[in-house]
């Protein structure tokens, strides 16, 4: 991919439950399966995309927090995931505390922005950076769409979907008008959907009519095996490559690349 530096995505809901690190790992999967290099940074103190990518609690003696703290550099805290060409930068529960640790830090919605950009001048490895924000607009969150070039937003397919989608677009315009003038709405998910159910026929229907081509077309079905793949700490491409939900994240991959002018859509 011949681009000047690694494309930086945040996913971000604050609306917990909504396949927001499920998308976060198994985009990042798919993208390398596509031969793209991909740096997963779990921002979310719960941890679960550095699980589900095979980092375990042993292997997590330097975290994203020490990055924040100003500790570590990225390639000191960067480790390979049970995905090919995937690393991450693991979380801890320590992160729970960030808004309390960092609240008297000078700068402290830039660190993670400008950690990244000294790691991108020092060593540009990576095609695409992506970002498993919280389930909530905390300062970590912030930290993520202030260092990112875009946002992706999940989107359930379940009732009461579009609420609180108002909040983060108005987080977003803030963002855009405080600290990061270039970020831009990546597009919506839609995820957990369910063909036979009219309800996530309607949600679908009301988020295009609403959110028109913000919306891509890729949804991600609802799919035990994707329920299932972090508990084996591998990503669906691995635990079940011929399920609906490896082909959807398959396909989103390729449309993604396809919004940014990467490669065709076929294939």
């Amino acid at each position: 991919m011949q681009t000047d530096r690694a494309k930086i995505l945040a996913i971000a809901n604050q609306k917990g439950g909504v396949a927001k690190t499920t998308t976060a790992i198994n985009l990042s999967a798919a993208l390398a399966e596509l031969g793209r290099k991909v740096l997963l940074i779990d921002l979310d103190p719960q941890g679960n995309a550095s699980t589900g990518l095979g980092v375990t609690v042993e292997n997590r003696s330097r975290s994203v927090f020490d990055i924040l703290l100003g500790e570590a550099t990225v390639q000191d805290v960067a480790v390979q995931s049970s995905a090919e060409n995937v690393w991450v930068i693991p979380s801890t529960p320590d992160l729970s505390s960030s808004d309390v640790e960092l609240h008297a830090t000078a700068r402290r919605v830039f660190l993670l922005r400008d950690a990244l950009r000294q790691a991108l001048e020092a060593q540009s490895r990576f095609d695409f950076i992506i970002v498993d924000c919280p389930p909530s607009l905390n300062l970590l969150t912030v930290n993520a769409l202030v260092a990112a070039d875009a946002v992706l937003v999940p989107l359930q397919c379940e009732f009461f979907a579009l609420e609180g989608l108002s909040q983060l677009l108005l987080t977003i315009r803030e963002i855009r008008q405080t600290a990061n003038p270039d970020l831009r709405v990546e597009g919506v998910l839609l995820t957990m959907h369910d063909r036979r159910n009219n309800l996530s026929l309607q949600v679908e229907r009301d988020a295009r009519e609403t959110l028109g081509d913000l919306v891509f077309r890729t949804v991600i079905p609802r799919n035990v095996r994707l329920s299932e793949a972090p508990s084996f700490a591998v990503p669906i491409l691995t635990y079940d490559s011929t399920s609906r939900g490896a082909k959807a994240y398959r396909a989103f991959a390729r449309e993604f690349l396809k919004v940014e002018s990467l490669e065709p859509e076929e294939g």
